[in-house]
């Protein structure tokens, strides 16, 4: 009697049969070599670092909230200098000691010393920082004869105001301004009251 198992075949098992007839696995790429991997020491989490790796992806969300905090912290100045006005500035600095403060009040993580960044000294920072590219001397102009001659183009710095711009609008629009509350340095304007249906 033949055994029902032996004659039946799943539709999993026969896409690969068929497949393994149309020789579908014969040039496949790694076909005969090693595993990569296997040689090294056991690891739990070798498919973390191998999607990091081949993504091309920064491990810097790995780390632990304190360490990531003082990366911010270190990395603060050249994050503020290509923003346009005072204001977007003081916002990213109270932005980043709201994070600070939350995780003082809940340490998670490695101890590590972490402390609210003055405002006052970041501005200081970045003011001085727009002095020193207000200072510097323009770019020559090339005049409009040599350019109607098709001489050479003038060279135009790239700008970043643009993209500066938009992460300003966003950083001082409704998320931020509901974590550092009302803006009180402008006057708040009168709202007409909504009419009463029926009146």
């Amino acid at each position: 009697m033949n055994d029902f198992g032996s004659r039946y075949e799943s539709v999993v098992d026969k896409q690969i049969r068929m497949a393994q007839e149309r020789s579908d696995f014969d040039d496949l790429p790694g076909k005969g070599k090693p595993l990569p991997g296997l040689d090294g020491p056991a690891d739990d989490l070798w498919w973390v670092k191998g999607f990091i790796r081949r993504e091309g992806l920064s491990t810097e969300a790995l780390l632990p909230t304190p360490l990531q905090l003082r990366k911010e912290i270190e990395r603060l100045p050249e994050t503020v200098r290509g923003l346009p006005s005072e204001r977007v500035v003081r916002d990213v600095v109270a932005e980043l000691n709201l994070r600070i403060v939350d995780w003082l009040r809940a340490p998670s993580g490695p101890r590590v010393q972490i402390a609210p960044v003055n405002v006052d000294d970041v501005v200081g920072q970045w003011r001085a920082g727009r002095r020193a590219v207000a200072d510097r001397p323009p770019a020559p102009a090339v005049p409009a004869s040599t350019a109607a001659a098709g001489g050479p183009a003038p060279v135009v710095a790239p700008g970043r105001a643009s993209a500066w711009g938009r992460t300003g609008r966003r950083l001082s629009g409704t998320r931020l301004a509901t974590l550092t509350g009302p803006r009180t340095d402008r006057p708040t304007r009168a709202r007409a009251p909504l009419p009463t249906p029926g009146a």
